[in-house]
């Protein structure tokens, strides 16, 4: 049985088609080779046939296909480099909201370039010093006091802007950071529909699954996600495919983001401390996720703004460890200074009525804090002064005495290197995490600081580096590249031109049927 005549004709204008949409496809690319998520596209054929089987067959009957099949454009994409991506950038989220934080808290303790609570220490023992000399000088009490004020003022500045920090990051994280992240689910929630509903009119929708997939990578950098794709019954032997969006806590637990057109939201509260970051997911149930984040901005934020360290017994020295050593300084300092400036007896004994404080707290707590602490208003208004020393009672006829070693011993203390410094945890236990003088204490604070700072940039940087070397990875796959798009417009052109060839040799083949044979009898 002779083949159809015309189905070589057939054959040749499916390669010529084929080949003239592989030619727009990779004209496509080449178009979009510098637009931002976009993936490379390709063209999937499939050879034809659709002969059935024969009652009778032969040797002779010899099946041959009838060419080529478009079965759809579809894109380049290595679901495990995309599973890489967002992991890697789950990390670096964390580690770049730790060094955003740090930088922020950087110029509160760094005092390299300005005078600052270290100079107004190195100032005060210069004034002490002076004052020890010339016992009983006025000038040089009021002195000492304004020096003791100019620590107290820069104390006071330090913990404003310590809470202006707090409240910055707080505010940031409950309404730009949360907002922009609850907005980017619903956003994607929105794509689903919109390709889904693309899908069932025949359209793949690969510029729409680019988008998608550009807020999925931002997406993965709030916290780590995982993504599946599922086909979707939506009526007698058609389906769509589907997205669902999980993450995974630290304990093993999925928690549902995405899943088809249904979506989650994020909630924090910032009314006290710790913050709460609550997830609410599609059906209005909440559960509270702040301890429980693996990594991404999220978790970055609220160690920053719930972590202290080794006084909370976390892993993250946040703002509440700058805040708590830096209030220790204060109240280790004013209740050093407090006790010293105490009248004694010969004895040693406390003379009652005689404590003369030189500071209190402006709250009537009994602890002092970096916001909280105060000249004692007899010191400031000349009730009493610095007591210079302690080997007697002092009393009207004392007035005009030299002895000066309580003076002394405050300049000691000031220069000491065994003062205890600590914190107390919420189990009451004391944290001690500093033994020197006031001056070095602070320097401490700041070279902490710097530590931080210096390993979490060098973290910072060498978590870009394996991104980037994942980013370079998946281009190689999704990516467009001109030499690539080069050959294959070669090759298609090729391929088209061999397919027209092919139809004018059947051409040439007909006219010789019709034209050159069957003459006997004319």
């Amino acid at each position: 049985m002779i083949r159809s005549t015309f189905a070589g004709f057939t054959t040749a204008q499916l390669g010529m088609a084929a080949s003239q949409r592989a030619l727009d496809v990779t004209g496509q690319n080449i178009a979009n080779i510098n637009t931002v998520g976009y993936t490379k596209q390709r063209l999937d054929i499939a050879s034809l046939n659709l002969q059935k089987g024969d009652m009778y067959n032969s040797k002779a009957n010899i099946k041959v296909g009838f060419g080529v099949e478009m079965t759809s454009i579809s894109q380049l994409r290595d679901p495990f480099l995309d599973a890489q991506y967002r992991s890697q950038i789950s990390r670096l989220g964390t580690t770049d909201a730790h060094a955003a934080g740090f930088e922020r808290l950087t110029p509160i303790f760094d005092e390299a370039t300005m005078d600052g609570v270290r100079d107004a220490f190195v100032s005060l023992m210069s004034s002490l010093s002076t004052l020890s000399t010339q016992v009983g000088n006025q000038e040089n009490d009021t002195l000492v006091r304004s020096k003791m004020q100019t620590i107290l003022n820069l104390f006071h500045d330090n913990a404003t802007r310590l809470q202006d920090v707090r409240d910055d990051i707080q505010q940031g994280f409950a309404t730009t950071e949360l907002g922009d992240l609850n907005q980017m689910l619903e956003n994607i929630a929105e794509l689903d529909v919109s390709i889904r509903n693309s899908q069932i009119l025949g359209n793949p929708a690969l510029e729409l699954k680019d988008q998608r997939n550009n807020l999925l990578d931002e997406l993965g950098s709030y916290l780590p996600i995982s993504v599946k794709y599922r086909d979707k019954i939506i009526g007698p032997g058609q389906t769509v495919e589907v997205m669902e969006v999980n993450f995974t806590d630290i304990y093993g637990v999925k928690h549902s983001l995405i899943d088809d057109d249904r979506f989650a939201k994020f909630h924090a509260d910032i009314t006290g401390v710790p913050v709460i970051l609550s997830l609410i997911d599609a059906d209005g149930n909440t559960t509270n996720v702040t301890d429980t984040l693996g990594s991404g901005t999220l978790k970055g934020t609220l160690d920053l703004l719930n972590k202290s360290g080794d006084f909370d017994g976390t892993d993250f020295k946040g703002i509440g460890y700058y805040e708590k050593a830096l209030d220790s300084l204060v109240d280790t300092f004013a209740k050093e200074f407090n006790k010293l400036n105490r009248v004694k007896d010969a004895q040693g004994n406390l003379v009652q009525g005689q404590e003369n404080p030189l500071f209190v707290t402006n709250d009537g707590s009994a602890n002092f804090t970096a916001s909280n602490i105060k000249i004692a208003d007899e010191w400031a208004n000349g009730t009493y002064g610095i007591t210079a020393s302690n080997k007697f009672i002092v009393t009207d006829a004392d007035k005009g005495t030299t002895a000066n070693e309580n003076i002394l011993n405050m300049v000691k203390l000031l220069e000491s290197k065994t003062v205890e410094f600590s914190v107390k945890n919420k189990n009451g236990q004391d944290i001690k995490f500093y033994t020197g003088n006031f001056h070095d204490c602070f320097a401490n604070l700041e070279a902490t600081l710097g530590i931080d700072y210096k390993a979490a940039n060098t973290m910072l940087t060498n978590q870009i580096s394996v991104l980037n070397e994942t980013s370079n990875s998946r281009d190689a796959v999704s990516g467009v590249q001109l030499d690539e798009e080069g050959m294959d417009l070669l090759h298609y052109n090729q391929s088209y031109s061999a397919a027209a060839r092919f139809m004018t040799t059947l051409d040439e083949a007909l006219d010789k049927l019709i034209n050159g044979t069957g003459v006997v009898g004319r």
